[in-house]
C-alpha cells in the first residue's frame, strides 16, 4: 500500500482523481475496455469516493474470446490485425461505448511483456481506442504508444496513465496519442 493510504500508487490515484472531478463537472459517464492493464484504470477510478457519479463501468477483455463475446469485437478484425492494433482498440471502445450507459469509452490493449513482443510490435506497444455518445462511428480516434520496457508493472501504469488522460475532456479537443 502507498504512503497515502491508496492500494494504488498515488500518481495514478491522483490522475484518476482529475478524471473523476473533470467529468462529473462536465456530466459525462465514463466507461472502460480494458485488456493488458488487467482493469488497473477502473480499479484507479474506484479509488475515489464518489466515483459512481461518473464511472459507469470496465469491462477486461484480456482473452479475445472475451472481446468478441462482451465487447462484439468482431473475429475477422482480430485475425486480420491481431490484438494490439488500433482497428481492435476502436472496436473495443465502441463495444464499451454501445454496451453502456457511458458519454465515453476508452479502450487499452497492447503487449505489457515480458514475452508476447515482436519485431512490428515489442513489449511496451499498446494502442488505445476512444468512442464518444453521438460521435461518428466511422471516425476512429486511436493510437499508439511504445513506453520503454522498464518491466510488465511499469508498462501497465503508464498505460494505464496514458487512458485516464484520454478520459479528461480537455483531450477531446486534442488529438489523440
Amino acid at each position: 500500500m502507498s504512503g497515502s493510504g491508496y492500494l494504488l500508487p498515488d500518481e495514478l490515484v491522483e490522475k484518476a482523481r482529475s478524471v473523476i472531478d473533470a467529468n462529473r463537472a462536465a456530466g459525462r459517464r465514463i466507461a472502460l475496455a480494458e485488456s493488458c492493464t488487467g482493469g488497473l484504470v477502473g480499479a484507479a477510478l474506484t479509488e475515489i469516493p464518489g466515483s459512481s457519479d461518473v464511472f459507469e463501468a470496465s469491462l477486461v477483455t484480456y482473452a479475445n474470446g472475451a472481446k468478441t463475446a462482451l465487447l462484439g469485437v468482431h473475429d475477422g478484425i482480430l485475425e486480420t490485425f491481431g490484438a494490439v492494433s488500433p482497428a481492435v482498440a476502436w472496436a473495443m471502445a465502441l463495444g464499451a461505448l454501445e454496451r453502456s450507459g457511458a458519454d465515453i469509452a476508452v479502450s487499452i490493449t497492447g503487449v505489457a511483456g515480458p514475452g508476447g513482443g515482436t519485431e512490428k510490435k515489442p513489449v511496451g506497444t499498446v494502442m488505445f481506442g476512444r468512442a464518444l455518445r453521438g460521435g461518428d462511428p466511422d471516425q476512429a480516434d486511436t493510437g499508439e504508444k511504445l513506453f520503454p520496457d522498464r518491466g510488465r508493472a511499469a508498462i501497465r501504469l503508464q498505460a494505464a496513465l496514458w487512458a485516464l488522460g484520454l478520459l479528461l475532456p480537455e483531450t477531446l479537443r486534442a488529438p489523440s496519442p
